[in-house]
């Protein structure tokens, strides 16, 4: 899920508390649609869970207990892989490739390869629809398919449009 990489992508820039990593995504995706504080925590149970996570600190300040979570090597194993691999075309994995982009950007890691590696992925899927839409499908399937194509033609846009941002080592331009 996207959120439990994200929040793994935020950690990975040091330990931080269920507010923070929070308020930092809110951040980092004004876009999305803000997390709620019960989906941060339910989210950091779940990491800790399968020790992608774990617990660095427990704080008492002058309110509630504050836990603070640091990612572990499995965990940044995770974070790696979901960097690594391109999302499957359409449709709508646009958040996905948003969140991912972003972590990779706010990393340093290879921001411009990540979406290299995804508009192949999205172009090898416009083939495969466009053939099958010329295949002579019935009416109803070419407008489905038509939906579809519109929606990767939209995405390819978009990854064209932020690999045109960055710069070779993946930095993004000024």
């Amino acid at each position: 899920m996207s959120v439990s990489h994200a929040l793994l992508g935020i950690l990975a820039q040091g330990p931080a508390h269920g507010y923070d990593l929070k308020r930092e995504h809110d951040s980092r995706f004004p876009a999305a649609k803000p997390l709620a504080y019960g989906q941060v925590y339910a989210t950091l149970a779940r990491l800790e869970r399968d020790g992608d996570i774990e617990i660095a600190e427990t704080a008492q300040g002058g309110g509630p207990e504050r836990t603070v979570y640091a990612l572990t090597p499995e965990g940044r194993r995770t974070l790696d892989d979901w960097l690594e691999h391109a999302e499957p075309a359409g449709p709508y994995p646009a958040d996905e490739l948003v969140r991912k982009t972003i972590t990779a950007l706010h990393l340093g890691s290879d921001a411009a390869g990540l979406l290299a590696r995804q508009r192949a992925q999205h172009m090898a899927r416009m083939r495969e629809l466009v053939s099958e839409k010329n295949a002579g499908s019935d009416l109803g399937a070419q407008i489905a398919l038509d939906h579809t194509i519109a929606h990767l033609d939209a995405d390819l846009r978009w990854l064209e449009t932020a690999a045109a941002r960055m710069a070779p080592n993946g930095k993004v331009r000024t």
